[in-house]
């Protein structure tokens, strides 16, 4: 039944009794966020990628428990043999089973029994699931599943030989499922699960279960992580990747929020235009940074966007001119030459315009800007989570997925007007 709550809810109280109600609200189906249900349509592998606390334990557990019972939307029919695979078979029984959101919590209507010896669940309508370890890949190799659910993936020891030999085994019944929950790393195989379009993905964030989680337990963590790398990993859900090639490291982006910001001695707005603004070409880098009176840079905003329109970029970055109170806009000139200069007088022909252009690589240009950060001469005024994630992506080869780094072209060019000597660049005259 593909419905809202609300209107599950309506055509429940429609069409049922009142103890048919009370017995179907007490089901996942109505319990459970839309996050935390399985997809509507037809899938093989579910990737629940959620923070600490976020529910997705109980999800994966409510899923083994629903297909067993076959309560719909679930499975139409009861599965048999079951896979639950985690990092140790410690932490199988102490999360998966026996946890607080494990299968033992959420088997509401039957309990299974659980065979030590033998390391599996066995319910009264003769399913099973067994356990198994990532440390222990060998051990896939023989059984054979309807279904399996792994858990925090991320930190299993022998990940990809583990899930291979789990892929092997899953091929009973006629469309075999696997869940996985994890709150997410950058290893191999989960970005390689999360690259592939036969994958279906939900993301949750810890926030998003604050009614089950104790207050100040958010407030703690958030007061700490929020908007760090680890917060955005533990808490948010977020893959964070690093290259360790990289001109920038996740341990400067750490390094350089602290203090107040101090008032600026001068304030700029770059602009690294696109080439085109189709659906799929690169974002306008539109980066705005100052200079302190101790001669620190700050980078004040990141305000870049895809896909983007001249009228739109040039009205975002005039917008942040005013708001920021900003003595220059930077604009990159090799794609536009004097379009640039054009766009953004006609939004509003009093703002400045100075036109860079790009006569070295990009990495190269990038290297001073890079040194200063090791210097510890940049700070950042806020968390710019984008910019950061393409800063620490960003190496001589360019970016991973090919792209453009247009956020980082955009606070080169900002912080080199303003800690840089510069290059003898004509002023493009704005004209009114």
């Amino acid at each position: 039944m593909n419905l809202p709550s609300a209107a599950r809810m309506n055509w429940c109280i429609d069409n049922l009794s009142p103890l048919q109600i009370q017995a179907l609200t007490r089901e996942w189906m109505f319990q459970g966020r839309a996050s935390q249900q399985p997809p509507h349509k037809d899938w093989r592998t579910w990737l629940i990628l959620g923070g600490r606390g976020s529910g997705k334990t109980r999800a994966g557990a409510e899923w083994v428990n629903s297909i067993v019972q076959g309560f719909p939307p679930f499975r139409p029919r009861k599965l048999l043999s079951i896979a639950l695979v985690g990092e140790t078979l410690n932490d199988v029984r102490e999360v998966m089973i026996d946890g607080p959101s494990g299968i033992m919590a959420v088997s509401r209507t039957e309990r299974p029994r659980f065979e030590t010896t033998r390391r599996r669940l066995v319910w009264a309508n003769g399913a099973t699931a067994a356990m198994f370890s990532s440390e222990d890949p060998d051990s896939l190799r023989g059984p054979q599943f309807d279904a399996a659910w792994g858990d925090e993936l991320a930190k299993w020891k022998h990940a990809q030989e583990t899930w291979d030999m789990l892929q092997f085994g899953l091929r009973l019944g006629e469309n075999p499922k696997q869940v996985v929950t994890t709150t997410p790393k950058p290893i191999a195989l989960l970005k390689a699960l999360m690259s592939d379009d036969a994958v279906l993905v939900n993301r949750m964030r810890t926030a998003e279960n604050e009614a089950n989680l104790a207050q100040s337990f958010l407030t703690h963590v958030n007061k700490l992580y929020g908007g760090t790398r680890l917060g955005r990993q533990e808490l948010n859900g977020e893959l964070i990747e690093e290259r360790r090639d990289a001109l920038w490291s996740r341990s400067m982006m750490e390094q350089i929020h602290r203090g107040d910001v101090p008032e600026m001695q001068r304030i700029v707005v770059a602009i690294d235009p696109p080439a085109s603004a189709t659906r799929k070409s690169d974002a306008c880098g539109i980066v705005a940074a100052g200079l302190d009176a101790e001669g620190t840079g700050w980078v004040l905003a990141d305000e870049s966007f895809a896909p983007a329109k001249p009228i739109q970029w040039a009205r975002c970055a005039v917008a942040l001119f005013h708001r920021l109170e900003a003595d220059l806009v930077v604009a990159e000139i090799n794609q536009g030459g004097d379009m640039v200069a054009a766009v953004i007088a006609a939004e509003d022909n009093t703002v400045p315009v100075r036109g860079v252009r790009a006569n070295r690589g990009k990495a190269l240009r990038a290297e001073p800007i890079a040194a200063l950060y090791e210097q510890g001469r940049i700070r950042h005024a806020g968390r710019f989570p984008a910019l950061e994630d393409e800063m620490c992506d960003f190496t001589h080869a360019g970016l991973s997925n090919g792209r453009s780094p247009d956020r980082v072209d955009a606070l080169v060019w900002a912080l080199s007007e303003l800690m840089l000597k510069k290059e003898i660049i004509p002023r493009i005259r704005v004209v009114g």
